[in-house]
């Protein structure tokens, strides 16, 4: 991959990872369809699915690096998960201040509404199981976001390379976040889906570490000689 055909990837990825939003402006705006009779839940669920879907391309950057060769897809692991964190950050943004309604008080005064904002956010974080770790993968993926430059990866150094194995760990409350909160039996199958491609995504992962781990003890053990039987003396 020639660093002309990175740029256009790259420019490729801005635009479809942009194009969810943009088609939620224009639907808000009614200028190109609609957001239907719940306009809030379909924007909770746009951003929610987009963000659980960047967050599984970016765990499969490597698997498919590995496969092909194509060490420059690399670069684009970055790119991806920044958009992903972009559009849960809406997801939750969306709930907090639309679903709540915390964006009322914000505008009118908790005073007037006789409401704290943050005490009402906290209750329900609290007291709703699936908003509790859809709100811990957010949190766990701020300091990946914060460190995801080339300067925090030379600074961090091999620590770098620990702290963002997190992300499988969010991706994981992502998956429990979105199943835990469907309405009932039949709307597991996509939930489903995605706890399926996650844990293929972790199959290999844990597979290329157990190879790696074989290769390592093989090649520790042949750099060790065997004894040597010792010559006996002449008299």
């Amino acid at each position: 991959m020639t660093p002309r055909w990175v740029v256009v990837t790259k420019v490729g990825i801005w635009a479809a990872c942009l194009t969810p939003l943009v088609l939620l402006i224009l639907a808000g705006a009614g200028v190109y369809g609609s957001l239907g009779a719940n306009d809030v839940e379909t924007i909770l669920n746009v951003c929610g699915k987009t963000g659980l879907n960047l967050l599984m391309l970016t765990l499969s950057v490597t698997p498919i690096r590995r496969s092909t060769g194509i060490n420059r897809l690399v670069l684009l692991r970055r790119l991806l998960g920044l958009f992903a964190f972009f559009y849960l950050v809406l997801h939750f943004l969306t709930y907090a201040l639309l679903d709540l309604g915390l964006l009322y008080p914000l505008i009118y005064g908790a005073t007037a509404l006789g409401i704290s904002p943050s005490q009402q956010l906290l209750a329900d974080i609290a007291e709703r199981p699936f908003i509790t770790v859809g709100f811990l993968g957010l949190v766990l993926l701020i300091p990946l976001a914060v460190t995801s430059t080339h300067g925090f990866q030379r600074r961090l150094g091999r620590r770098w390379a620990k702290l963002h194995r997190l992300v499988y760990v969010v991706a994981v409350l992502g998956v429990v976040h979105y199943w835990w909160q469907v309405k009932s039996d039949t709307d597991v199958a996509e939930p489903a889906l995605y706890s399926l491609l996650l844990a293929v995504l972790l199959g290999v992962r844990l597979h290329h570490r157990s190879v790696n781990a074989k290769a390592a003890v093989a090649a520790a053990n042949a750099g060790v000689q065997p004894p040597q039987p010792r010559e006996k003396a002449s008299h």
